[in-house]
């Protein structure tokens, strides 16, 4: 191991504990993590940071896959959309590539007020997507099955991605029906994206997902440890009585896991952000304030129900607190990179990372 191997290993085990942290106590985020971190095998933010500086070039398409819509209000949720706005930001200036994001049309009115936080110019076509610099493209997906796999035909013709990553996306579960956290159907709500998703694994597109609970497409990767650990996640468990529980059935091949799935997305931020050499890739609080109080503007709303800048019931001080904590781990690191040389040195020498 080198001191840069080191040092990558190490801001992105920082940046998967910050995205883990617990304030409510109850352990989810950590039976995720742990099954996540086995099945990966270095630290989650990190790992998906490296495969797209490796993938994604100047002008390629990304397709992003997000937002959840809540039963009790019908309305969608800031999780999700947030901070995909946040990396379809970051993707731009990490690589100049093409952000396509693709949700429920309820989503549409955040994203597209989002889009201007951004900075970016949002496109409705992929056509005009490419002709047009600083720029992203949205999609609606259907909620009708029986059109789904067309459309995801439709949209592929127009252009095949680069990557694909699907953050807090609602994916079905092994009977093909859709969930919330208690266990309620919201199979009406929801995209039925799945099939998308599984056509750009079979094309050897590289698939990244982000979720917080198991309910999330890309979650059926750790299946097992859903089954064995998460409430209501394994057959039998649901409320709806369909008998497939709530975990999702599509596994992707790379996961990151956390607390809030925005969260999750920060710490991929981060990591491009600290790979590429360039701060202004990782958002700042302001930016935070800002694309979370124009989300609930848009009239999207936490956990809860509340139309407030929160995301999963944290407020706005702890998400700001939280990326500007994130920020700080990637800043302060590459001012020691000579300066600590000997540590370094002496660290890797005596070799407990090399049994990581």
């Amino acid at each position: 191991m080198t001191q840069k191997e080191l040092t990558v290993y190490n801001i992105g085990q920082n940046l998967d504990n910050l995205a883990n942290l617990d304030p409510r106590g109850y352990g989810v985020c950590r039976i995720l993590y742990d099954a996540a971190r086995r099945y990966t095998g270095e630290p989650l933010s990190t790992h998906a940071a490296k495969l797209l500086c490796e993938t994604v070039k100047e002008n390629d398409l990304v397709y992003l896959m997000t937002g959840f819509v809540l039963l009790d209000n019908q309305a969608a949720e800031t999780d999700g959309i947030v901070s995909t706005m946040l990396l379809a930001r970051a993707l731009v200036l990490a690589f100049g590539a093409k952000p396509v994001v693709i949700c429920q049309e309820e989503n549409l009115p955040a994203v597209q007020a989002l889009s201007r936080v951004m900075g970016l110019h949002l496109y409705t076509t992929i056509d005009d997507l490419r002709k047009n610099p600083v720029s992203m493209a949205v999609f609606p997906f259907t909620k009708d099955k029986a059109q789904a796999e067309a459309q995801a035909d439709a949209l592929l013709a127009q252009g095949m991605p680069a990557a694909v990553i699907a953050n807090e996306f609602p994916g079905e579960n092994r009977v093909g029906e859709f969930h919330n956290s208690v266990g309620k159907r919201t199979t009406p709500l929801e995209a039925k994206a799945d099939v998308l998703f599984e056509k750009l694994q079979k094309a050897g597109v590289l698939n990244i997902a982000i979720g917080d609970l198991g309910n999330e497409m890309g979650m059926g990767t750790i299946t097992e440890q859903l089954d064995r650990f998460i409430p209501r996640a394994a057959k039998g468990t649901c409320e709806c009585g369909c008998g497939g529980g709530i975990a999702a059935r599509v596994g992707a091949e790379h996961i990151i896991t956390a607390t809030v799935s925005d969260w999750g997305c920060y710490a991929l931020i981060a990591a491009l952000a600290f790979l590429c050499g360039d701060m202004d890739i990782m958002h700042d609080a302001d930016l935070e304030k800002e694309a979370l109080t124009a989300a609930a503007r848009s009239g999207m709303v936490d956990m809860y129900g509340w139309t407030i800048p929160a995301i999963d019931g944290f407020d706005l001080q702890t998400n700001m607190t939280l990326v500007t904590m994130m920020r700080e781990c990637i800043r302060y690191a590459p001012k020691l990179e000579t300066k600590c040389k000997t540590w370094f040195d002496k660290t890797l020498e005596l070799g407990f990372f090399e049994t990581k």
